[in-house]
């Protein structure tokens, strides 16, 4: 496993993170491998571990379904705010509407009360980029069709937080409102 490793220690193009991730689906390497690598403690692997993983799931969705329950068990964990970023963006598109009939069969399975926790604490934190918060509004939207109790939680949270985040999150929380409707 040094071959990822190597070709990860120094800035990457997209064009490479894609090229890595259809070499993960050629299983010289798994998808389990970059998630646990994503958690390296050279943060800017763990960050393109992250990045290559999110490309992973979006070029090739059948490779990551596998280990999805993976995934969610270790998505509490990520304490990498860069890595944190594709984490956020795989369990936005992982929990909506129009995901595949299996992972959504793995969702409603899953015990997801840890992982909504995590991402309101994320919401709320001032440390967490905006990027990620946007994120983080998508998988509680999403994740209010399993949780009833989301939605009126996340609308106070919006309401508390809409005046203290830039100008492109009050846009993000007006859609998030009406997806909520």
């Amino acid at each position: 496993m040094q071959f990822i490793i190597d070709s990860i220690k120094t800035t990457i193009s997209k064009s490479k993170v894609e090229k890595l991730a259809s070499i993960a689906c050629d299983e010289t390497f798994s998808v389990k491998y970059l998630i646990d690598l994503s958690f390296h403690d050279d943060k800017q692997i763990g960050f393109r571990a992250a990045w290559i993983l999110e490309n992973v799931y979006s070029n090739h969705n059948e490779r990551f379904l596998h280990y999805t329950n993976y995934f969610l068990e270790k998505f509490p964990l990520q304490k990498n705010l860069s890595a944190l970023r594709h984490y956020v963006k795989i369990l936005a598109f992982i929990t909506k509407k129009n995901a595949s009939p299996e992972i959504k069969n793995i969702i409603n399975n899953y015990n997801t009360d840890e992982i909504v926790e995590v991402v309101f604490a994320w919401l709320i934190d001032e440390k967490v980029p905006i990027a990620v918060k946007s994120f983080c509004l998508n998988i509680l939207a999403n994740l209010n069709i399993k949780h009833d109790w989301i939605k009126e939680e996340l609308l106070q949270t919006m309401d508390f937080l809409v005046d203290k985040e830039r100008i492109g999150f009050f846009s993000k929380v007006k859609m998030i409102r009406r997806q909520l409707k």
